[in-house]
């Protein structure tokens, strides 16, 4: 235990420092040994969990604070703060190069990058673990790698693809074309698929499987537009036999869910981070709360809106917040943060085969959310057009303030503009972040800045 209590503090000195520049990790006092780390693979599982509590900590995956951000700067959530911050600039879509949220992200996305290429290498030269273990060592740091990458092209388009720890490519490394990007990964989650199983290395699913790689690869495909690719992907997914959809809206966010394909653990039985976030009572909003543009778009029948949020009257104002997770105390027993869920697939295949003109095949993953929900479900008679806003739409519904859903949703539909009807600060540019101006500055090669900024 004292060995793996130092791996994991060395390892955290290594990813901040390396979060301090852009991907330039300073050598060599606190880089890490690779050859004590990697020397067995009970210190390596060590190195690999304390990437998976960083990621935990703070990322796109984490739930909580981009998850936040993404939710006030799309049309979820209302910023109800009173001074100026740099969050409420993102909320009013006012964000500039020198926000520090902006740069956060980018830093903190990189600082896993830079921890799972560190796995990836002193693995692959480990010659004291085993070729089975090497296997999903490998493939779960790749994996992490490839979701950040991920959404770090979906929010700043052109970037920094590294793929080693070697600081003297990562201290001037430029920009990879953001069509590249999308084929990087798709090459390294491919790769991941061939490194990892089926099946889970914990029951309660908290390790990602090979599932889960095809899951993000359905949506490397979808970003492409190469919708029968994805369509094979999700079927893939759908028809495993590892997954069933929940039938009880009230147990979606229970961690014992068969519908879960991967959720992260929360330490001490904490409370998930979402829990509390969105949470107030009997008084105004101090934070976040839901926006009516959202709340609007629920029947009073849709059993969502009875059970994911909860209406607060104060003052005879009726506001509304987000309870997807309920426990908000200290002895957390049945809740773990989410970060993908077979309702995901079902809605993407419903897409997929709608591109593909496939309309009667498409509807019935459209209605396994709609009816579960107590809606009607939808009939094979609708057109196209319809049944892609109704995608849409019911996207919106299951997946409000979870991940950045609805940002990545209306960029890969190519309609976050849609935004303007109830964002009147939102521009054609707003579609990309700013790369941080202390990137920049660090590293010129990362010019040119995005348009707008």
């Amino acid at each position: 235990m004292k060995t793996i209590r130092f791996i994991i503090i060395l390892i955290a000195m290594t990813v901040t420092a390396s979060c301090e520049k852009m991907i330039e990790v300073d050598i060599p006092n606190d880089q890490i040994d690779k050859e004590t780390v990697f020397r067995n693979v009970q210190t390596a599982n060590a190195a690999l969990a304390g990437l998976y509590a960083d990621v935990m900590k703070s990322s796109p995956i984490a739930g909580g604070d981009l998850e936040s951000y993404l939710s006030a700067y799309t049309d979820e959530l209302d910023n109800y703060t009173t001074v100026a911050s740099d969050s409420r600039d993102i909320f009013l879509n006012q964000q500039i190069d020198t926000n520090t949220i902006v740069y956060n992200v980018w830093a903190g996305a990189y600082k896993h990058i830079y921890s799972s290429n560190s796995i990836i290498e002193g693995v692959t030269a480990s010659t004291g673990i085993s070729p089975s273990n090497k296997k999903y060592l490998i493939g779960e740091a790749l994996l992490v790698r490839s979701i950040m990458l991920f959404y770090l092209n979906q929010l700043f388009g052109d970037i920094p693809y590294p793929q080693s720890t070697d600081y003297k490519v990562n201290n001037s490394i430029g920009k990879t074309s953001s069509v590249q990007v999308l084929s990087n990964l798709q090459k390294d989650l491919l790769e991941v698929s061939s490194l990892l199983e089926d099946g889970y290395r914990n029951t309660e699913r908290i390790y990602p499987n090979r599932m889960v790689a095809r899951l993000l690869l359905a949506k490397v495909y979808m970003a492409k537009q190469d919708w029968s690719e994805a369509e094979k992907v999700l079927k893939e997914i759908i028809q495993s036999g590892l997954y069933q959809m929940e039938p009880d809206i009230t147990k979606v966010f229970q961690k014992t869910g068969k519908h879960i394909l991967w959720q992260m653990k929360p330490n001490n039985n904490l409370s998930v981070l979402q829990a509390g976030l969105y949470y107030f009572t009997n008084s105004a909003p101090s934070s976040y709360a839901l926006t009516n543009a959202l709340v609007n778009v629920f029947p009073n029948e849709d059993l969502r809106k009875q059970k994911w949020m909860a209406p607060v009257i104060f003052n005879g104002l009726t506001y509304y917040r987000a309870e997807k997770y309920k426990n908000r105390g200290g002895n957390n027993m049945t809740e773990y943060s989410i970060i993908f869920r077979l309702e995901e697939v079902y809605l993407l295949l419903g897409e997929v085969l709608a591109e593909q003109d496939k309309i009667v095949e498409a509807v019935p993953y459209i209605n396994e959310t709609r009816t579960r929900a107590q809606l009607m479900p939808l009939t094979a008679s609708i057109t196209k057009s319809v049944l892609l806003d109704e995608i849409l739409l019911e996207n919106k519904r299951e997946y409000f303030t979870e991940m950045g859903h609805r940002f990545l949703d209306l960029k890969r539909t190519g309609k976050l503009n849609m935004l303007q009807t109830t964002k009147p600060n939102w521009k054609d540019y707003h579609k990309l972040w700013p790369v941080p101006q202390k990137e920049i500055l660090l590293n010129t090669n990362l010019k040119p800045q995005n348009t707008g900024y």
